[in-house]
C-alpha cells in the first residue's frame, strides 16, 4: 500500500512568522513544557533501512503538544485581556491545552465540547481548571458557540492552530528535535488545521533547510492536498476519520502559508494504516498514541522505502479515549491479518463442536467468538452451522489454520 502524496514548489511570500518567534516561544515555555523524549524504533529503522526515532509529545503535559501554543498565546495576552479571561472550542487536546496554560498563568478560562466528547477528556480539562460548556454534535458548532461566547462576554477567543503565537509555540517542537538529532534527515509529523506542522517546519527550515518535512494527513480528512494545488485554504464538503486530532476541513490561513513554503510534501494515509500504526506503537515501542499522533507512523509504514534517513516521526499525542482505543487496536489487528473469522457446517450430534476446537486448539488459534446455529431453514435435518472469530499471529497463520480444518475434512463457507 502507498501512501498518495501532493508535491509543490512553494510560493513567492516569505512567511510572517520568523525562527526568533520560535526561539522566543521556547523561553516563555521553559519551565512549563517539557521537552519530550527521543526513542528510536528498531522495527521502523529496518523497515526504512536507517534510523527512526519518535519525538514523544504524547507524553507532554495534558497528553499532547498542544499546551505549548497555548500557553505561548495567553502569556503574549495583555492585562485587560487577561482579565477578561479565555474561551476555547475543542474535543480534547487543545481543551486540555488551554485549560492548564489559563491555569498556570491566572486567567479564568471556558471550553466548549462537543456534547458526545470522551468523557475522560472532559474530565481531564475540568481537572486542569476550565469551566466546560457542553454543546453541539460536531465541533463546527462548538466552535461557533464559543466564538459567540466570545462577543457576548468579551473573552479572547484562542484558535486551535489559526494564530502566530499557537504556531510559534507549536514549532518549539521542531527546536527540540534538532537538538536532540542533528544527524536528522526527515521529519514526518502529522497535519489537522496545520499549527504543528507549520511551527515545526519554520524552526526546521530555518536552521536546517536541508531536512526534508513531510506532512501527513487521514484520507478522510485531508484538506491540504486540494488547497496546495488551488494556492489557498480549500474547504472540504464532509471530513471523516478515526484521527479526530486531525479531522479539520479547511487549512488556518497563517499556518497554510508557511506549509505551502516550507513542508516539501503532504501525504494521506488510510484509516488501516492508522490503526495499523497504532497497534504496532503500543506493541513495539509501549507507547499509548491516540490515532492523529500515529499518522506519521502510518505514512513510514505505507511507503517505507521513500524516505531518508534518520527520520523523526512526531507522535503528537496520547489522549485516546479506552473505548475508542479497544475499537482501533481491533481494526488494527484485522489489517494486521491478527483476526480470522469462519463459517463452517458441522453434523448435528454430541461432540462435534468439541472436535472443532479440539482441532482448533492444534492449529493454536484463539476463539475469540462462536455462534452455533441450528434454526436457519438453509440448514439441512442433521446440520449445524458455526461462526467463528479466531486470533492468529498474521496472515500465514489464518492460512494455515484455514489448511488444517480442511485437512481434518470441513468446509469452510465463508
Amino acid at each position: 500500500m502507498v501512501a498518495s502524496t501532493v508535491q509543490h514548489t512553494g510560493r513567492d511570500e516569505a512567511p510572517a512568522l520568523t525562527l526568533d518567534d520560535v526561539r522566543a516561544a521556547q523561553k516563555t515555555l521553559s519551565g512549563v513544557a517539557r521537552t519530550t523524549a527521543l526513542e528510536g524504533s528498531r522495527h521502523l529503522g529496518e523497515l526504512v533501512g536507517s534510523p527512526v526515532h519518535l519525538k514523544c509529545e504524547n507524553l507532554q503535559r495534558t497528553g499532547s503538544f498542544k499546551v505549548r501554543g497555548a500557553y505561548v498565546r495567553i502569556a503574549a495576552m495583555s492585562a485587560e485581556e487577561r482579565a477578561r479571561g479565555v474561551v476555547a472550542a475543542s474535543a480534547g487536546n487543545h481543551a486540555q491545552g488551554v485549560a492548564l496554560a489559563a491555569s498556570l498563568l491566572g486567567v479564568r478560562s471556558t471550553v466548549f465540547m462537543p456534547v458526545g466528547a470522551a468523557l475522560p477528556k472532559v474530565a481531564a480539562t475540568r481537572d486542569y481548571g476550565a469551566r466546560v460548556r457542553l454543546h453541539g454534535q460536531v465541533v463546527d458548532e462548538t466552535l461557533r458557540a464559543a466564538q459567540e461566547y466570545a462577543a457576548e462576554t468579551g473573552a479572547v477567543f484562542i484558535h486551535p492552530f489559526d494564530h502566530p503565537d499557537i504556531v510559534a509555540g507549536q514549532g518549539t517542537v521542531g527546536l527540540e528535535i534538532l537538538e536532540q538529532c542533528p544527524e536528522v534527515r526527515t521529519v514526518v509529523v502529522g497535519i489537522g488545521g496545520g499549527g504543528l506542522a507549520a511551527g515545526l517546519a519554520l524552526a526546521v527550515k530555518s536552521l536546517r533547510p536541508d531536512v526534508r518535512v513531510v506532512g501527513v494527513q487521514a484520507e478522510g480528512a485531508a484538506a491540504y492536498p486540494p488547497s496546495l494545488t488551488a494556492g489557498h485554504p480549500v474547504t472540504l464538503d464532509s471530513v471523516s476519520t478515526m484521527a479526530d486530532g486531525i479531522m479539520v476541513g479547511r487549512p488556518g490561513d497563517v499556518p497554510f502559508g508557511i506549509i505551502a513554503e516550507m513542508v516539501d510534501e503532504v501525504r494521506t494515509v488510510s484509516e488501516d494504516a492508522l490503526s495499523s500504526a497504532l497497534l504496532l506503537c503500543l506493541e513495539r515501542a509501549k507507547l499509548v498514541v491516540e490515532p492523529a499522533g500515529a499518522s506519521p507512523v502510518a505514512a513510514l509504514l505505507s511507503a517505507p522505502e521513500s524516505f531518508e534517513g534518520p527520520v523523526v516521526a512526531v507522535l503528537s499525542g496520547g489522549n485516546v479515549d479506552p473505548l475508542v482505543l479497544q475499537r482501533t487496536l481491533r481494526h488494527g489487528m484485522a489489517a494486521a491479518g491478527r483476526y480470522l473469522s469462519l463459517r463452517l457446517r458441522l453434523t448435528d450430534r454430541p461432540g462435534a463442536l468439541a472436535a472443532l476446537l479440539a482441532e482448533l486448539s492444534v492449529a493454536d488459534a484463539n476463539v475469540l467468538d462462536i455462534s452455533h446455529v441450528r434454526t436457519d431453514p438453509r440448514l439441512g435435518l442433521t446440520e449445524v452451522e458455526v461462526d467463528l472469530h479466531l486470533e492468529t499471529k498474521g496472515p500465514q497463520h489464518c492460512a494455515e489454520v484455514k489448511a488444517s480444518l480442511v485437512r481434518a475434512g470441513y468446509t469452510v463457507t465463508g
